[in-house]
């Protein structure tokens, strides 16, 4: 061999060794590189013939090939090394507590000990037959993040948990869960996927500003008879019902006047005329109220309260029977587009690992609060389910397990009365969303039901002296401390 071809030979050794020796360390600091990325290193056969030519030390050469033939033979012993086995686990046994740190958990093939986020809108397919299998409904997995997404799935399976099964005369009632971009968008989907023209519905006459705009002018608009009932009187329930009516809509505990309206009572009636029944539960939450056992055929919640519970996100979500999700909800949401988006759903998903250890002090600091305004000479009345004194006291005692983070009260005076006493707040802040960390105030006549006229609200109890109020977090000496300077 001339001086020329053995320097050749070196370099060559050099720089395919170098090759080598960067797709071993790679593989330590990556362990994900795949099998064939190892193995298909170019010219690996001429790196063994030229190290056994110029070697000048067989001790080092037996060494390289012993480490690199170890390691080839453990890949090949091992090709499932970047496989995570997800856990199987029986939630029927555990506790709400596990349920909402353990459920719903999918993760990669990483392991990753949080849930990974998938910002992604499409997914790729190995082959033309995987995509057609997946469309037609075939074979499982992701085809598009506005039909479903990894952390959309992970979502909607820790809610099922939360909210749990009804009871044992209901075996063939599966619950199952479709997320949406927000509260509303969930209200607005389960009432329109299962109405047409010329159907009739009901809802209790208290509700939320914007569910009162869909009752009262949207489902007009298409034809649809809408009646509105007093939720709280059984003879009127009784004779609001059409042979048309197809679905009766509540809130419980309303907004904003905490109105009690009793689920099984309702849903008998609606399950003789053959009428679904949508509770929307988003003030009770469901650490504090179970729809489905009370009658529930569809439970609506806003993401964004006490679920999110930070006030970050916008989200909602439909929860009902396997059937109904797949076979009626899901057709209207996925041709419709009312999204949510993975990130969110990743974020409420982590804020319902600690749903229950918030739950419990939004709703115990809530109680304190009620009997301090309930004693106060300048509040004309509270309004909070866990009071005696609230008119539907002995329904809520029956259907809730405690009186929630959610109230309303009176204050003595007139309106610009009750906004000095909201001005004056140092602690609690003025705002129109509620189950919040942070305490906050709502003058709902003003806000959030200005869409009704002052006629109509002053028909449904929503006074100009009315306030809301979400309790939060805080320590509830210092709340009080709070409404008590505020009341002087």
């Amino acid at each position: 061999m001339t001086c020329f071809e053995t320097n050749l030979s070196q370099i060559v050794i050099l720089n395919l060794f170098q090759d080598l020796i960067f797709l071993d360390t790679k593989f330590q600091e990556q362990p994900f590189l795949s099998v064939s990325k190892i193995l298909c290193c170019k010219n690996l056969f001429k790196i063994f013939i030229l190290l056994a030519i110029n070697s000048g030390n067989s001790g080092n050469f037996i060494a390289c090939i012993k480490k690199l033939l170890h390691r080839f033979y453990w890949l090949s012993k091992n090709n499932n090394f970047m496989s995570y086995k997800n856990k199987s686990l029986d939630f029927s046994k555990l506790h709400l507590e596990t349920k909402l740190v353990r459920g719903g958990t999918i993760r990669s093939n990483f392991g990753e000990t949080s849930e990974a986020i998938f910002l992604n809108s499409g997914f790729s397919y190995n082959s033309s037959e995987t995509a057609e299998s997946r469309f037609n409904g075939e074979a499982p997995g992701y085809v598009y993040s506005r039909y479903l997404n990894p952390n959309l799935k992970m979502l909607e399976d820790k809610l099922a948990l939360l909210e749990g099964a009804p009871d044992a005369t209901r075996r063939d009632f599966k619950t199952s869960t479709c997320v949406m971009a927000s509260g509303m968008a969930a209200v607005f989907a389960s009432i329109m996927c299962q109405i047409k023209t010329g159907d009739h519905f009901i809802a209790s006459k208290v509700l939320f500003g914007s569910c009162f705009h869909i009752a009262t002018k949207i489902l007009p608009n298409y034809g649809i008879d809408v009646t509105l009932v007093d939720g709280t009187d059984e003879k009127v329930w009784s004779k609001a019902f059409k042979k048309n009516t197809k679905v009766v809509f509540i809130e419980t505990p309303a907004n904003p006047n905490l109105e009690i309206i009793d689920i099984k009572m309702v849903a008998k009636l609606c399950n003789k005329h053959g009428a679904a029944l949508i509770i929307d539960n988003i003030f009770a939450s469901p650490f504090c109220q179970k729809s489905f056992p009370l009658g529930a055929d569809i439970v609506v919640y806003s993401t964004t309260k006490h679920m999110d519970g930070q006030g970050r996100t916008l989200g909602g979500a439909v929860l009902g029977s396997e059937k109904f999700i797949k076979e009626i909800l899901l057709p209207f949401h996925r041709h419709t587009g009312p999204a949510l988006s993975p990130f969110n759903a990743w974020v409420i998903l982590k804020s319902l690992e600690t749903f229950s250890l918030r739950m419990e002090r939004h709703c115990a600091n809530a109680q304190k609060i009620a009997e301090f305004l309930e004693k106060h000479p300048k509040v004309k009345r509270v309004l909070y389910p866990g009071l005696k004194s609230h008119p539907q006291h002995h329904i809520a005692k029956k259907q809730m397990e405690n009186g929630g983070a959610m109230m309303a009260f009176e204050i003595k005076g007139k309106k610009k009365d009750c906004f000095t006493f909201m001005n004056r707040l140092q602690i609690i802040d003025i705002s129109n969303n509620l189950g919040d960390a942070k305490s906050l105030i709502t003058h709902p006549s003003t806000t959030t039901h200005s869409n009704i006229t002052r006629d109509e609200q002053e028909k449904l109890g929503i006074t100009e002296t009315m306030c809301r109020l979400s309790v939060g977090l805080e320590n509830a000496d210092d709340l009080i401390s709070d409404l008590k300077q505020a009341l002087k």
